[in-house]
């Protein structure tokens, strides 16, 4: 039978011109017997090492190659296809991709693409086997423009370059020129005796994708799927065709599909895989590398020790150190022995660089902080034999793998660091890793939406349907959510465009860069993998994801950004302004006491918002319930707050035991061992540790703690017939030294039932002490941390407000924002509690604009109006800002009419730019001296009433996020006082005692409920307290159209204890608006009128009444009273009212004060 290899086949990696999962062509290669299959995406090998792997665990050959872009020596760009004959073959296209990236990218059809010069090509041709490109290679191209020398002489140069390795390809798939071009091509194969190859250009598998494939095509391209001058480059053909099509589709030119299988027998690469290369570090003259981290960590634990315990005599401190230097000695043989001193020493060096330059350094993450040499090479900040953190959870000396530190460095700060390591090592060995994003569910249909032409709102409305799951598919929304699926079955429209998003869904998108990993190699990384990069040279990254570029031997470094760190470090700025290091009330965070009562107190009333780890609701009630009193609770917390420790019932037991309500057992009440008490008695007797695994597989059954690594593992994974082998070595292992074996299987049962929760004890006490450092500067600097906090996450106006209102909880005052005193941050006031609004917390205002602001002030003195404002900002600002800035209340300090200031921002203006004009134009009078732009009324705003209470807040909310000098509640509490008999803060709950509760609604969300109906969460604000509310699906059904944030509703329903987070709750059973409660309670509509008031006055007032004049709803009563008399009036049927806020807004505008009468 005859035999057939796909030599062009594009993947999803391409990402830009295919639909076809690596696998999935792997396995139509598979389905249809073909022996091998070449990926060759667009211009990278983005799946490379994933194709080379599933390649040969599905038994299929890979040859591996690129579809390129090749720029000729006259600046013209055509496409051949490159594939790798051998490993020399690999290491030249990597080279020639990534110079390509680096140097010649070029807009192509619209887009920039990375294009490979000629002249490189014919540099660097040895081990690549070339395909012409068909219509669209150079040679292509000369056959169909006509020009016999053409083709000559660009068939001659391949002919030179790639003797034997240059093959004619022909492509049949129904597009334009197609034949005209094969026609040439056999010409020019018979002539020059070269071989011809038929591809067929893949894209996607089957015929009936070609629909998606274009909608791909167009997502990327930005194109409608129906817009007449979308160019048109595919065709339907271009499917992965059976080993029989092809056959038949080439029955006249056999040799073309012969000639697949010879190519794929010549394409052999071996990539080096699982092994791993680092760079030589310098060590100083004289030593070895070995010798050097020897030395660099006695020296650093002897530091190390001398600050530990600074108080002990000499005596006292050898005695100390002699399980140190043990531990040292150990952790340096297997370090040693391993191969990794040159890991450690890299790592130790740019984390000091870090440190010296004043950048902020995580204590550490994961399970390096368990090595005594990582702390003395100050690469982690805990001691780890004083928190029985144990180096083989890092490094096992029984299974060989590479170390690896997660690293935290400030977020602000840390490219810092990556550009040292960038100089040190040689800016062509340092580079940042590829992400690739898929398309998710809801942005593969807003995607597909736009491409069908679908208008926004109606894609919208289908978007919004699909619940906010993290990783849900499309196609369990349409199971969970019925008006989806209602949608699907009655819209033909909605049903194509979702049927598409089912097809696309998880398909890549876009590249990206991973969040901190850095690969740092020994020579030029194109040696290893092919690299991409900005059009400008910037932002290098590889063109292999973390695990792949760990496969192919490269080593990851982890720098990862982390917020907390930079709070820290900006509240200690604050903290120590004006305060040099060495003085008595310098703060340094490492040298903060870590059993601080106050800090203690702090946590356990449950207020910590904005302390790492430590803020979510959940997190907070169970600090409540467990009140931690020392460092190890909160290693602990951080342990516990996971699904399987809350939902085994082992948070239950560990606060029950910590609390003196269940007894403490090491681990259980029938089945102890005296020697687990040291391990256990941190946790209460819970087996809460991975550690704890290890070590007590090391005490009760002998196990080195490397077994114990391994003990750990396999119960990790719960294989049967690896559990089997470990019980019956665990057995015999506690026999021989001398304990019971029937007791350690009791013992080794609970600890396989707990080791599937156990957590990473390194990972949870360097977080809980990033944690505690927070809680510390909560609790003895507030306003420094809290402005630190919100400054930190300005770009999120939620988190903003967030964090105002818990400064709002803490006392702490929050003055508006200024021009005259604000900074682009939020800045506490030094000595007092209080805070300056940070001006880059307004919407609208970009931080430019703010820095212009701010050195205009400082250069020349406050502003002193909003005119002086305007002629000196000049060019630097425009209305929309000013706007912004007024309705935020940062010109407050100087005017105090926002109205006013509003309705004259043209005017001044209008004012300054004609000043500047006059200046450039250099208005002179006979004297020569520049005339003064005068108008006696410069700075004197338009006069005109302030805006309503109502309208200010909404104005300022709008820009601020919240409401700073008024609460919109206030405008209506005299009213609802009458509806409702207690404010939230009194609530307390009651079993069966319902009541009714009034507030703004500050937010509101909803989810799904497992049979697929929706419930309602909102949270009502009164002023005096906030209050969860829970609507069951019945409840929120009813009301889901009034329950948007900024309406005040009245609720009626159950007060509870809110156990999961904490506080209390209401679970509503009713919701009503303010109008509707005023149409069922309410008698009628009063306002109050004297002798003061004009004919012009009683006008306004008719004119209103006429326009709110309804059929149904209430009177109005006008109380009338002068010095003679008083008498009421009382409208009649046919001049009735409905109480809504638009009527009395309107009313209270006029200068009436309304009243609701019940």
């Amino acid at each position: 039978m005859t035999q057939f290899v796909h030599l062009h086949v594009h993947s999803e990696y391409s990402v830009m011109d295919s639909i076809l999962g690596v696998k999935q062509a792997l396995g139509l290669a598979a389905k249809n017997n073909q022996p091998a299959i070449a990926l060759v995406d667009q211009a990278n090998m983005f799946a490379l090492v994933k194709f080379y792997l599933n390649s040969m665990n599905s038994g299929i050959k890979s040859v591996l190659g690129a579809d390129v872009y090749i720029e000729s020596d006259n600046n013209e760009i055509f496409k051949v296809v490159c594939l790798c004959q051998n490993e020399q073959g690999y290491l030249n296209l990597s080279h020639l991709i990534s110079k390509a990236y680096l140097k010649n990218q070029q807009i192509i059809n619209g887009k920039m693409r990375a294009c490979i010069k000629q002249d490189w090509l014919a540099e660097r041709n040895e081990g690549l086997i070339v395909l012409s490109g068909g219509r669209e290679g150079d040679v292509g191209q000369a056959i169909l423009a006509q020009k016999p020398n053409l083709v000559a002489s660009r068939t001659q140069w391949w002919m030179k370059f790639f003797p034997d390795r240059f093959y004619l390809e022909l492509i049949r798939t129904g597009r334009d020129n197609e034949e005209a071009y094969i026609f040439g091509a056999i010409e020019i194969a018979q002539r020059y005796d070269i071989p011809v190859v038929a591809t067929n250009d893949v894209r996607f598998e089957s015929f009936d994708d070609f629909d998606a494939h274009e909608v791909r095509v167009c997502i990327h391209d930005g194109y409608i799927l129906d817009d007449p001058n979308r160019p048109k480059i595919y065709s339907e053909e271009q499917y992965f065709r059976t080993t029989e099509e092809m056959v038949e589709l080439f029955a006249d030119i056999p040799e073309a599909i012969s000639n697949t299988v010879e190519i794929a027998k010549r394409c052999n690469v071996n990539l080096t895989l699982d092994d791993f290369f680092l760079p030589e570090f310098p060590v100083p003259e004289g030593l070895t590398p070995d010798e050097y981290f020897i030395k660099a960590s006695n020296e650093g634990l002897n530091e190390r020790l001398n600050f530990l315990f600074a108080d002990l005599s000499e005596v006292e401190l050898a005695e100390k150190r002699i399980e140190y230097d043990e531990r040292l000695k150990f952790e340096l043989d297997i370090i040693i022995q391993m191969g990794f001193p040159g890991y450690f020493l890299i790592v130790a060096d740019f984390i000091q660089w870090g440190k010296d330059q004043g950048v902020p350094v995580g204590p550490g993450r994961g399970s390096g902080a368990g090595s005594l040499v990582a702390y003395a090479l100050k690469i982690t900040d805990l001691d780890p034999i004083h928190y029985d953190l144990l180096f083989e959870r890092f490094l096992n000396p029984e299974r060989v793998s590479m170390p690896d530190f997660d690293i935290d460095f400030c977020m602000d700060r840390r490219d810092e660091v990556i550009d040292y390591v960038a100089r040190k090592y040689g800016q062509d060995h340092v580079s940042q890793i590829v992400t690739f994003g898929t398309m998710a569910a809801k942005a593969v249909v807003r995607d597909v939406g736009r491409v069908l032409g679908m208008g926004y709102g109606q894609v919208d409305s289908v978007a919004k349907l699909i619940p906010n799951d993290l990783g849900i598919k499309l196609k369990g929304a349409l199971e969970q959510e019925p008006l989806l699926q209602e949608m699907y079955d009655d819209n033909d429209e909605i049903r194509q465009l979702l049927d598409l998003g089912i097809t696309l869904e998880g398909t890549i998108r876009n590249t990206g860069k991973h969040a901190g990993g850095v690969v740092i190699g020994p020579k030029p990384l194109d040696e290893f993998c092919p690299m991409l990069c900005e059009p400008d040279g910037s932002s290098v990254l590889t063109q292999l994801d973390k695990n792949d570029v760990e496969t192919i031997g490269l080593v990851k470094f982890d720098f990862l950004g982390l917020r907390t760190l930079t709070i820290i470090d900006w509240a200690l700025q604050s903290i120590n302004k004006n305060t040099e290091k060495g003085q008595d009330d310098f703060i340094e965070i490492e040298r903060i006491p870590l059993d601080d009562k106050a800090v203690f107190e702090l946590i356990k009333t449950g207020r910590t918002t904005g302390i790492f780890q430590l803020e979510s609701s959940g997190m907070q009630n169970l600090i409540v319930r467990l009140k931690p009193d020392c460092f190890e609770d909160i290693i602990a917390l951080v342990a516990l707050f996971r699904p399987g420790p809350l939902e085994s019932g082992m948070v239950d037991n560990f606060i029950a035991r910590k609390h003196g309500k269940e007894k403490v057992s090491y681990p259980d009440a029938q089945y102890q061992h005296d020697s687990l008490i040291p391990i256990l008695e941190p946790t209460y007797g819970v087996i809460l540790y991975q550690e704890q695994v290890m070590q007590i597989a090391q005490v009760l059954a002998n196990y080195t703690l490397g077994e114990a690594d391994m003990l750990r593992r396999a119960m990790g994974k719960k294989k049967p017939e690896e559990m089997a082998k470990q019980r019956s070595i665990f057995k015999e292992g506690a026999i021989s030294i001398n304990v019971d074996g029937n007791l350690a299987m009791k013992i080794f049962d609970l600890v396989e039932k707990f080791a599937g929760y156990g957590f990473n004890k390194s990972h949870s006490a360097a977080y809980a002490l990033v944690s505690y450092q927070s809680a510390w500067l909560k609790t003895h600097y507030p306003a420094e941390f809290m402005a630190a906090q919100i400054s930190s996450d300005m770009d999120n106006t939620e988190k903003v407000v967030h964090m105002l209102n818990e400064c709002f909880s803490m006392n702490i005052q929050v003055d508006l924002p200024s021009i005259n005193e604000g900074q682009i941050h939020f800045k506490p006031v030094k000595g007092e509690l209080r805070i300056r609004y940070g001006l880059a917390g307004i919407k609208g205002v970009g931080e430019a604009v703010l820095e212009s602001i701010i050195e205009e002030r400082e250069q020349n003195g406050n502003f002193t109006s909003l005119f002086d404002f305007c002629m000196r900002m000049n060019q630097k600002t425009n209305k929309r800002v000013l706007v912004s800035l007024i309705n935020a209340g940062a010109f407050d300090l100087l005017h105090d009419n926002r109205n006013a200031m509003l309705h004259s921002v043209g005017l001044a203006l209008q004012k300054a730019e004609q000043k500047h004009k006059n200046e450039a134009v250099g208005q002179f009078d006979l004297f020569g001296d520049l005339e003064e732009f005068e108008d006696e009324n410069t700075d004197e705003l338009i006069n005109i009433a302030e805006m309503s209470e109502k309208v200010r807040l909404k104005a300022e909310k709008d820009v601020l996020g919240l409401y700073l000098t008024g609460h919109p509640i206030e405008i209506y509490q005299a009213e609802l006082d009458q509806y409702v008999g207690s404010k939230l803060a009194s609530l307390l709950p009651e079993k069966w005692a319902k009541k009714w509760v009034a507030g703004l609604i500050v937010e509101s969300r909803s989810k799904v409920t497992k049979n697929g109906s929706k419930m309602g969460f909102v949270t009502l604000d009164d002023k005096t307290a906030r209050l969860e509310v829970v609507m069951r699906p019945t409840v929120f059904e009813t009301c889901r159209e009034i329950i948007g944030v900024d309406n005040v509703v009245l609720m009626y329903g159950e007060v509870s204890e809110d156990k999961f987070n904490g506080g209390i709750k209401l679970d509503a059973e009713q919701v009503v608006t303010l109008a509707e409660i005023r149409l069922e309670k309410a008698r009628a509509i009063k306002i109050f009128a004297h002798q003061e008031h004009s004919l012009s006055k009683i006008e306004e007032l008719r004119k209103i009444i006429d326009s709110f004049k309804q059929e149904e709803g209430l009177p109005l009563v006008v109380d009338f009273k002068n010095k003679q008399a008083k008498a009421q009036l009382i409208t009649q049927e046919e001049y009735l009212f409905l109480p809504d806020d638009d009527l009395l807004e309107a009313l209270r505008m006029a200068g009436w004060q309304p009243e609701i009468v019940i």
